[in-house]
């Protein structure tokens, strides 16, 4: 597999076209100058997060979130999105029976908007319904989380790497949407350019690399990408 390039895929990110509801969604995690300025002053606790760990807010698209549900669908236990968003990801494993479904996002506007996305779509505020907290997810303990989405910047993969090694009990799985994991090694790749997804397996055996020793049942596919082993994986609708 051909090593891929972040610089490449946030040229790609700048460059992409956004759509009315994008724009909109964009402004408000990106922190309009109100909230600019709550944020700063107000909240001490969102400035004590150093610079080098925040993440610009960029919403995923359908593609990607229907390419990370291909990778978790039918897997069981708890489902986690570690900088949530708008909540799309999560509101989505739910709705695929992935449950228990938590959303962990730092920016207040964004989990009033995910929240508000769930009430909607009546999965909140009842017996299984889906979750979303404000939280940093630095501070999140992920050792009773079975499957893990991220879409971060390619800037803090490193560190997040070593919290999940360390976190993580075994048989999880962790799914990176636009940028890999820089070291471990995924058993299956979904999707091209932007909108590609990576799936990694925590091995049985504590202290054994994470490889591709966990199987995974698919058929190829137009928009499949191939990883060691032979392994194949197209989109999957729930």
């Amino acid at each position: 597999m051909e090593q891929d390039d972040p610089a490449e895929a946030l040229t790609e990110l700048r460059e992409r076209r956004l759509g009315a509801l994008e724009l909109l969604q964009a402004a408000a995690g990106s922190g309009l100058a109100a909230y600019a300025v709550w944020a700063l002053l107000l909240q001490p606790g969102f400035r004590r997060v150093p610079l080098r760990l925040q993440v610009p807010y960029v919403g995923a698209s359908a593609r990607q979130v229907e390419h990370v549900l291909s990778l978790l669908r039918g897997r069981p236990g708890k489902t986690v999105d570690l900088g949530s968003g708008d909540g799309r990801i999560v509101l989505a494993a739910h709705r695929c029976g992935l449950r228990p479904a938590v959303g962990y996002e730092l920016n207040p506007w964004l989990v009033a908007l995910a929240r508000l996305h769930a009430w909607r779509a009546g999965c909140a505020g009842s017996a299984g319904s889906v979750c979303y907290r404000r939280k940093d997810l630095w501070k999140v303990s992920l050792r009773d989380c079975r499957n893990v989405s991220v879409f971060l910047a390619p800037s803090v993969l490193p560190l997040l790497e070593d919290k999940l090694r360390t976190e993580l009990p075994a048989g999880a799985r962790v799914v990176s949407g636009r940028f890999p994991l820089p070291t471990w090694q995924p058993v299956a790749v979904v999707g091209e350019g932007l909108d590609r997804v990576w799936a990694y397996d925590v091995p049985e055996e504590a202290g054994e690399a994470v490889s591709s020793r966990i199987p995974i049942q698919a058929a190829p596919g137009p928009s499949s990408a191939p990883v060691p082993g032979g392994l194949f994986l197209r989109p999957a609708e729930c």
